[in-house]
């Protein structure tokens, strides 16, 4: 597993993380302790040094995996980063300081640690963001030590480049995959600029790059790639990265038509992720155990030919751009 470093002043990652959505079981068919712990040894194994998790994943029950993990886990050091700002009494309009503070001693409590690796803001409203009130609160607890670096987690390019504009900020996490580049020349190369890391989000676009689905792909009640499709619970770009379901398979399917020899669709889609130098680590998730292997492989991958990027480059801008749906 190869390492990149999360911003210029930040410290090293390796470049697949792991996403802890999953394992926090509020959606889906959930996954239990036993698999979840699992999952975290396993990534431990292949060199996944970096994990993301957040306070209201599972209310608290991802970051407490994490921290019985940590407690036994006698190997490399593993970096934690962790969100606070979309719990209950706090979105979208009971921010405080008080607040934060609390969910950041929260957090701590359940990941077992003096101070947080990194704390995200949770796709907070645009308008806190801009105000900016909240990010002198974060400079405050770095100060007194409780945690060590923080950033955001984004869903547009303006919340973007909003936050680009504070001093101090760590790191980005957006959503950038194959079929959302806008990216690439919007936010990337001045989040390069101001030494700011990018923490990639929905790598496979919620399973659809992984070329695993089909027309026929049934998803549990609970799952949000049935329940949100059309953003009925949340923005639409977390699932299915925008797209509707059926003109994603579509669209997957006719991106394996642009495999190099040997090579899997979530391969090349990481792949192309990770070509941008601007990115610091990918988080895609993982509900078993072997999905793990699937996806550390990508860092050993060799980077894509220039023409395949233009390729996919003018297959996004023709093919897929008009059919992205929600804030972006």
């Amino acid at each position: 597993m190869k390492t990149r470093m999360l911003g210029s002043n930040g410290f090293e990652v390796s470049e697949i993380g792991l996403g802890c959505w999953q394992i926090g079981a509020d959606w889906g068919q959930g996954v239990n302790r036993e698999i979840a712990l699992e999952i975290l040894t396993k990534a431990a194994v292949q060199g996944v040094r970096f994990f993301d998790t957040a306070d209201v994943y599972g209310s608290g029950r991802s970051e407490d995996l994490i921290g019985q993990f940590l407690k036994h886990y006698d190997g490399p050091e593993i970096r934690v980063a962790t969100k606070f700002g979309r719990g209950a009494g706090v979105y979208p309009d009971g921010y405080s300081e008080d607040a934060l503070r609390r969910g950041v001693d929260a957090s701590r409590e359940r990941l077992g640690v003096e101070a947080l690796d990194l704390v995200q803001l949770h796709c907070i409203p645009t308008e806190v963001m801009r105000q900016g009130e909240i990010f002198d609160w974060l400079r405050k607890l770095q100060q007194e030590g409780a945690i060590r670096h923080f950033g955001a987690s984004v869903e547009t390019v303006e919340e973007g480049l909003l936050c680009l504009e504070q001093e101090g900020l760590l790191s980005l996490q957006v959503i950038f995959n194959l079929f959302r580049q806008k990216l690439v020349t919007e936010l990337l190369p001045q989040a390069e600029a101001k030494g700011v890391g990018i923490i990639v989000r929905l790598p496979l676009a919620s399973g659809l790059l992984s070329g695993r689905y089909t027309l026929e792909t049934q998803f549990a009640e609970g799952d949000h790639r049935n329940f949100n499709r059309d953003g009925a619970a949340f923005n639409v770009g977390e699932t299915f990265a925008g797209l509707p379901y059926e003109k994603g398979v579509e669209l997957a399917d006719r991106l394996k038509e642009m495999l190099p020899e040997g090579m899997t669709l979530a391969k090349m889609a990481q792949r192309w992720i990770l070509d941008h130098p601007a990115v610091s680590t990918i988080i895609p998730g993982a509900s078993a155990p072997d999905q793990i292997l699937r996806n550390a492989g990508a860092s050993d991958v060799a980077p894509l030919p220039k023409a395949l990027h233009d390729e996919l480059t003018a297959f996004y801008e023709a093919e897929v751009k008009a059919h992205i749906r929600g804030a972006y």
